[in-house]
């Protein structure tokens, strides 16, 4: 009898051991479809959004950790746990971090700053940012900082390419007066002459404006450093904004002012680019911020062409390239170009380059052709993606 009682004890405990593990198991898998849906509504591209949550249990509840730069995002995620019913403590840590002690902002301080995808110069060069480039500052890792530029880009970058502000001085900053340097590449210099060089200097850097000598516009570097900039070769920011007027001509006759500027892969600077580098900086030496890579490209302007109808396409259109989506495998986008008209583009591959896809021209490119995907139009179309500077103080309130 004694033995009975305690099979139907053991039996019964089996049963409800099972029972509340089945339960556990559907709590978690809960949990995690939660921490999932948030994230694919606030952070779908980990390139422009933050949102790295985990898990672990302890006897009682579930522990989260990790960390976000969206504060909406991990107060639905405990909304909606709370709604479950999900018993849970958070310790996410919302950027930007308290040990920045209130520098959340920065400008870039060097000519072009390259920035990293993790915390080290040996990491992968992720993107570039020029002189003047305002950022957000989220975190610190020890000489290293992780930002986000104005296309929303997150990076690293080294203490020695930004200078760290806070909202006031960020603000103090942007109102000033500024200056953009207009040239392929050049220098600033100590005196009003051609002398003693103060740092290189490449198309789209941004100064502050400090006053003219003659020839030269007397400049301050975020740091605090006093230069001269040769007046052929730059122009008050305001001025030459007023006089921009994007057109499809403009963006061609841009374009074939870097022909020859070497390809390097994250670059998106004069000094070095990629191909959705390249398409970034005729835009923006255009008036306007587009995304960072091809892949993101691809999601903006409006649908032009699909089906290698060239002749619909128009100056400045942009063409991408990669791999077709099949029963299998998505589409995939690796390559980015412009349209110049007469069946040609260029775009950046060894180096900036003019391709065509006339199969009869000296410079057909079979390669591009045969892995052609489709053509969007950027210039003065409307998308959340595509900042304007007419529109959009970046630079300058």
């Amino acid at each position: 009898m004694k033995r009975y009682k305690l099979g139907v004890f053991v039996t019964g405990f089996f049963v409800l051991f099972l029972v509340s593990c089945t339960k556990q198991s559907e709590k978690e898998a809960k949990l995690l479809k939660t921490i999932s849906d948030v994230k694919n509504q606030y952070a779908p591209d980990k390139r422009t959004a933050l949102f790295d949550i985990h898990t672990f249990i302890d006897t009682e509840k579930y522990i989260l950790m990790g960390e976000s730069n969206s504060p909406e995002a991990v107060e639905l995620l405990k909304t909606t746990l709370d709604a479950e019913d999900i018993t849970y403590e958070s310790r996410i840590k919302i950027l930007p971090s308290k040990d920045l002690e209130g520098k959340t902002h920065a400008v870039i301080n060097i000519s072009v700053a390259n920035l990293r995808s993790n915390p080290k110069h040996s990491a992968e060069l992720a993107t570039q940012a020029t002189l003047g480039t305002p950022v957000k500052v989220f975190k610190k890792e020890e000489d290293w900082y992780y930002i986000q530029t104005p296309d929303k880009y997150l990076s690293w970058v080294d203490a020695g390419g930004i200078v760290l502000m806070d909202d006031n001085q960020a603000q103090k900053w942007k109102s000033t007066t500024k200056l953009i340097y207009t040239q392929t590449a050049g220098y600033s210099y100590e005196n009003a002459e051609v002398g003693q060089r103060v740092s290189d200097l490449v198309a789209g850097d941004i100064l502050e404006l400090k006053g003219e000598a003659d020839k030269f516009f007397e400049v301050q570097y975020p740091d605090g450093r006093k230069a001269f900039v040769s007046k052929e070769e730059s122009e008050p920011y305001e001025s030459w904004l007023e006089k921009l007027d994007p057109s499809q001509e403009s963006l061609v006759a841009t374009s074939k002012t870097l022909m020859g500027v070497p390809y390097l892969w994250g670059g998106t600077s004069t000094k070095g680019m990629d191909c959705s580098g390249f398409t970034k900086t005729i835009f923006f030496l255009n008036g306007m911020v587009i995304s960072r890579d091809a892949s993101q490209q691809v999601h903006t302007g409006k649908a032009i062409d699909s089906v290698k109808k060239f002749d619909k396409l128009q100056k400045g259109d942009l063409l991408f390239f990669g791999r077709k989506a099949t029963d299998s495998t998505s589409e995939k986008v690796v390559h980015v170009g412009m349209w110049i008209g007469n069946n040609e583009f260029i775009h950046a591959s060894e180096m900036v380059r003019i391709s065509s896809m006339d199969k009869n021209a000296d410079n057909y490119d079979k390669h591009n052709h045969d892995r052609y995907l489709r053509s969007k139009r950027i210039l003065k179309e409307n998308d959340d993606a595509l900042i304007s500077l007419f529109k959009n103080p970046v630079f300058k309130d």
